[in-house]
Parts: structure tokens; C-alpha cells; sequence
């Protein structure tokens, strides 16, 4: 049986500002209008961290059942290393996407049912990035899914449960999200390349290639810091998001410079931390309105 702290590794921190950041952000967005909900941002974040740690939970359970994580290099896999049983972590992967369908549902209910459809579809997506028997996580859809859901979903979605509208800026705000949030999936997968080349596990970084996959990186890091240049005549301060270009430096060096391995790994964490930075500069540049 694994202990708790195992289990806290399994559900990889490193990846939970994927989760974090869009509901603040989203929140951002609802304050520059004067539309700020406390409770319903709660529900959004409560929702977004769930389903972060269930799919987290769900792509161990399905990557070890199918042995593709025997050989990988990386945060602890719970299945593949031996320390839980599948069954173990199928079950909190379930328990994880439970809580996140009652926190949703609670949210629909003060805002709209039609979102419970994105519910489920973002479940489904949790579910089928590795599991089911034509997961889409191994067709190289991987990306496009959380720029879907960590992204646009998450940001906007977040904004309009307290705002009951949208407009384009917290669209453009998603869009700069939603890349960051690939950049942690692709630097994950920069470094899978060899193994899940010789498992069968075709993701963007396997089908593109290693040389490609690092220009993918850099783009999905660059072009959040040009979309502030474009809210900038809406949100002035919106450009305080360019301090957090500082952060960026370290990660893309080590991904240009042809980092492998191990070494990666730390890039992953600075990612991490640059979404968070260039996250919480931005709420605050498009809370404030001058």
C-alpha cells in the first residue's frame, strides 16, 4: 500500500497550475467587469483541480494497465512502478472525477444547466486521453485537448458562470492560457519521446519529432506574451504579464539547447512556475481597468 505522500507524488503538483491558473485568470476577467463571485469561482477551481488530479490518476492507471510506464523517465507512476494497485488508482481517479461532477453540478445549478454538457465533455476528455481502447492521447490529440479545456473552456467558462455573458477578451485570455498549459504537456512529452516511441504511444512530440516539438514548445511559450500586446488597448496593465518573460528564459534555453532526460524535469517545474507568474500578472492587469 502506498503511502500518502506516494500518493501526493502520483497526483503530480507540478501540474496543477494547468488548473489554477485559467479559474484565476477567468476571475480576472469577471472583476475588470464588476461581475466577481466568490462562491462560484471556488466551485470553478474546485471543479478545475479534480478533474487535473483525475486525470492525472486515470492516465496512470490506463498507460500502466497497457505497460507503456515501465521504462519512463519522470514523476512517480503509481501502476507502472509497482507502488499501487490498478484497481487503487482507477478508484481515485473516479473519486477525483466525482467530486469534480458534484462541484459542477452545484455551478450549474446556480448558473446554467446547458454547462453540464461541458462537463461531461471534459470528463470524457479526462477519461479517453489515455483510456478507452482508442485513447486520443496516443493519436498525437493530446494538445489540442488541453488548449480546449485548461484553456478556452476553463478561462471563459470560469468568467461566465459570475458574469452570465462573454465577450471576445476573455477569449484572448484563454488563447494565451491554453498555450502555456500545452507547454507543460509538450515538455512532458519532449521527454517521452523515447520511450513512448518504442511502446506505440504516438503523441504530438512522437509525430512531429524532437527537433519540431522543441520549436512547438518555444512557440506555445512565446505567444502568450504577444497576445497582452493585443488587450493592451483594452487593459493597459495588461502588459504587466511581460515580467514574467524573465521566467521563460530558463525553460526555453535548457528545451533549445536539447535538454533530455532528467534534465527536463526541472524545465517542466519553470514552466509551471512561468504560467503561474505570467497567470496572476495578467488577472491583475485585466482586473484593473484604467
Amino acid at each position: 500500500m502506498a503511502d500518502l505522500r506516494t500518493w501526493l507524488a502520483g497526483a503530480r503538483p507540478r501540474t496543477l497550475p494547468a488548473a489554477v491558473v485559467p479559474v484565476v485568470v477567468g476571475s480576472g476577467v469577471a472583476i475588470g467587469y464588476g461581475k466577481f463571485a466568490l462562491g462560484r469561482a471556488a466551485l470553478a477551481l474546485l471543479v478545475a483541480l479534480a478533474l487535473q488530479v483525475g486525470v492525472n490518476f486515470a492516465n496512470d492507471y490506463s498507460d500502466g494497465i497497457r505497460g507503456t510506464d515501465e521504462a519512463r523517465v519522470g514523476p512517480v507512476r503509481l501502476v507502472g512502478s509497482g507502488l499501487a494497485q490498478p484497481g487503487q488508482v482507477l478508484a481515485a481517479a473516479v473519486g477525483c472525477f466525482a467530486v469534480a461532477c458534484a462541484a459542477g453540478l452545484a455551478l450549474a445549478a446556480v448558473t446554467s444547466w446547458w454547462l453540464l454538457l461541458v462537463g461531461a465533455a471534459a470528463v470524457a476528455a479526462a477519461w479517453f486521453y489515455t483510456g478507452g481502447s482508442r485513447p486520443y492521447g496516443y493519436r498525437a490529440l493530446g494538445e489540442l485537448s488541453v488548449f480546449v479545456f485548461f484553456g478556452l473552456a476553463a478561462v471563459a467558462g470560469t468568467a461566465y458562470v459570475q458574469m452570465r455573458t462573454l465577450t471576445w477578451l476573455p477569449w484572448a485570455a484563454a488563447a494565451a492560457i491554453g498555450l502555456l498549459a500545452c507547454a507543460l504537456l509538450v515538455i512532458n512529452n519532449l521527454r517521452d519521446i523515447p520511450t513512448d516511441s518504442k511502446s506505440g504511444k504516438r503523441t504530438l512530440a512522437v509525430v512531429l519529432g524532437d527537433r519540431r516539438t522543441r520549436l512547438l514548445y518555444t512557440v506555445c511559450i512565446a505567444v502568450p506574451f504577444c497576445v497582452v500586446l493585443a488587450l493592451a488597448p483594452v487593459r493597459p496593465l495588461s502588459l504587466l504579464a511581460l515580467a514574467a518573460l524573465p521566467l521563460a528564459l530558463a525553460p526555453v534555453r535548457l528545451v533549445r539547447d536539447g535538454a533530455t532526460g532528467r534534465t527536463l524535469i526541472a524545465a517542466l517545474g519553470q514552466t509551471g512556475r512561468l504560467e503561474l507568474a505570467y497567470g496572476a500578472l495578467l488577472t491583475l492587469g485585466l482586473a484593473i481597468r484604467l
